[in-house]
């Protein structure tokens, strides 16, 4: 397995325990629980960060950069409703 897999890998399974720690903080029923995954949760998106940055200097992780006529388009269709 080459390096880019086992980033995108870990891209891939670090995006899902954001999701989790995301629900285990809203739906918490204690203050202490609550920021817990709160904390975790934070730590977690760090890392996710880290990793895609590490990934974009690479060149293994490109974005597409919007035209902004499709950004304008966007936006009065969204602010129409």
């Amino acid at each position: 397995m080459e390096d880019k897999d086992v980033m995108e890998n870990e891209l891939l399974i670090i995006k899902g325990v954001c999701d989790l720690y995301l629900h285990g903080s809203l739906e918490s029923t204690t203050a202490e629980v609550h920021t817990a995954f709160k904390d975790a949760l934070n730590t977690s998106i760090d890392i996710q960060n880290k990793i895609y940055n590490l990934m974009a200097e690479k060149g293994w992780y490109k974005t597409d950069t919007a035209e902004q006529t499709k950004i304008d388009t966007l936006k009065q269709k969204f602010q129409n409703k």
